[in-house]
C-alpha cells in the first residue's frame, strides 16, 4: 500500500509540473523612450511582479569612468534575488526558458555589433537573427530600448547610421512583441497589447 501511494504521489507530482511547464509561453515586452524616462526601472518592477527571481541581462559594454558609475547604480538598485548575466552580443548563448527577463538595453546591445561593421543592413540582419534565436524559447522578455530618432537629424554620418539602424530594429521587436510600453517622464504608456 505505501509503494502505491508512492507511485500515485510522484505521477500527481509529474502532472502537477507539465501543466506548470505548460502555463509558461513566450511572452516579449518592449519598453522605449528617451533617456531618463524611467525605462528600467518600470522593466525591473514589471519583472519582479511577474517572478520572485528574475534575470537580468546587461548587454553594456564599459566604455569610461562615466558609464561604469550609471551601470553601477544600476546593480545597486537590484536586488540579490536578481540571477545577473553580463552579454554584449550574443544573447542567444544563455537558454532562458520558464524564466522572465529583463534585457537592458536594446541601444547598447546594438552599438556592440554596429562598431564592428558599421554597414546598417547587415547589422540589422545579423541582431534579427540573433533577437529570434534568442526569443525562440517560451520565456517572458522584457527588452528596454530608446527613441534616439526623436530629436532630430544628426550631423554625423555615422549617427544618422546609427539612428536608422536602432529605428528599424525598435520597429522588428515591437512588430514581434506582445505588450509595447512607452516611457514619458516616469509615466508607463500602452501603446500595444
Amino acid at each position: 500500500m505505501h509503494y502505491a501511494l508512492q507511485i500515485m504521489n510522484y505521477f500527481c507530482n509529474f502532472a502537477a509540473l507539465i501543466r506548470i511547464k505548460a502555463k509558461v509561453k513566450r511572452k516579449i515586452i518592449l519598453i522605449t523612450g528617451g533617456q531618463r524616462s524611467g525605462k528600467s526601472r518600470q522593466a525591473e518592477e514589471m519583472a519582479l511582479s511577474l517572478a520572485d527571481n528574475p534575470v537580468y541581462v546587461a548587454t553594456a559594454h564599459i566604455w569610461d569612468d562615466e558609464f561604469r558609475e550609471r551601470v553601477r547604480k544600476h546593480q545597486e538598485r537590484r536586488g540579490p534575488q536578481w540571477t545577473n548575466i553580463e552579454e554584449e552580443k550574443y544573447l542567444s548563448q544563455h537558454d532562458l526558458t520558464g524564466r522572465v527577463a529583463v534585457i537592458d538595453c536594446v541601444t547598447l546591445w546594438l552599438t556592440n555589433f554596429f562598431f564592428e561593421s558599421s554597414d546598417v543592413d547587415q547589422t540589422l540582419e545579423t541582431v534579427k537573427a540573433e533577437f529570434d534565436r534568442f526569443t525562440a524559447h517560451d520565456a517572458t522578455y522584457i527588452f528596454v530600448t530608446n527613441e534616439i530618432g526623436c530629436g532630430g537629424v544628426s550631423e554625423n554620418v555615422i549617427q544618422r547610421k546609427f539612428t536608422d539602424l536602432e529605428g528599424w530594429m525598435n520597429q522588428y521587436i515591437a512588430s514581434k512583441a506582445d505588450e509595447v510600453i512607452l516611457m514619458v517622464s516616469g509615466i508607463p504608456v500602452k501603446v500595444k497589447g
